[in-house]
């Protein structure tokens, strides 16, 4: 049978062992060595979680957030393309409702693409472009909105344009979409290099145009009366896609519509 021990017994051997280890050589140091150990790790464990801080920090604030908009552009809105150029008097606006991802806006872009930049760089019309991303959720990726974005991240060093026609140019097969890797010989080759290819691959990576993107393709279709792509309008009237099938057509519906 096992012993029960006499009241008070555990009690006293216990107080005189704490007695005899304070007393003996080195408890207390050690004691204060581990203390001071601790306060080490804790202050290291903090320092380094403020450098991460910085840098998240210091990237999101480089790299931007996902919320910009395109120079000159607000939220569901389009973006002005040619803004150095000066539209001549009672020239009509024609905006163009496109997806990067679209086989019949590449048509169209092949057809008409440099009437209608003739067209905006000698001021005969203002051009505005409405980029959208819905055949991201029918295709089953993120290509147009990737697209999108590296046509708006050119636009930070003044390249819209030039990364808008050779997205056309080089579209990739319906459904295969887009990728960064893919994206990148596509700006090189429209004149992107250096710091300026470095932000611009940093802004397409972090999605710095996407709710921008997104804006402006649920407006196309709840506000703009846009069925699919690619859509015109001339002065905010939607056109028939016949009627402006080839350069001289075009040419004439926009010179009917100047003032």
């Amino acid at each position: 049978m096992a012993k029960k021990n006499k009241p008070g017994v555990v009690g006293t051997d216990r107080q005189a062992k704490i007695q005899a280890a304070s007393k003996g050589g080195g408890g207390g140091a050690a004691n204060t060595i581990i203390i001071a150990a601790v306060i080490a790790v804790v202050a290291i464990v903090a320092v380094v979680g403020f450098v991460v801080w910085q840098s998240v920090s210091a990237k999101n604030e480089i790299r931007g957030d996902g919320n910009a908009a395109p120079i000159s552009a607000q939220t569901g809105g389009p973006y002005t393309a040619y803004q150095d150029v000066t539209v001549k008097e009672g020239a009509p606006t024609l905006e163009v409702f496109e997806d990067f991802q679209c086989p019949a806006c590449a048509q169209f872009e092949g057809l008409l693409g440099s009437t209608i930049e003739e067209l905006a760089s000698a001021g005969d019309i203002k051009l505005q472009y409405h980029v959208l991303n819905f055949l991201d959720s029918r295709l089953g990726n993120n290509g147009s909105t990737m697209a999108g974005n590296a046509a708006f991240c050119a636009a930070d060093a003044g390249k819209f344009q030039d990364v808008h026609d050779a997205l056309y140019a080089n579209q990739p097969a319906e459904g295969s979409g887009w990728t960064l890797a893919q994206l990148t010989p596509v700006a090189e080759g429209a004149g992107l290099s250096g710091a300026e290819l470095t932000a611009w691959s940093s802004c397409v990576e972090v999605g710095r145009y996407t709710n921008y993107i997104n804006s402006v393709n649920t407006n196309a279709f709840d506000n703009e009366g846009v069925k699919g792509t690619p859509t015109f309008k001339l002065n905010g009237a939607i056109l028939d896609n016949k009627t402006i099938a080839s350069p001289d057509l075009l040419k004439a519906v926009v010179a009917a519509a100047t003032k």
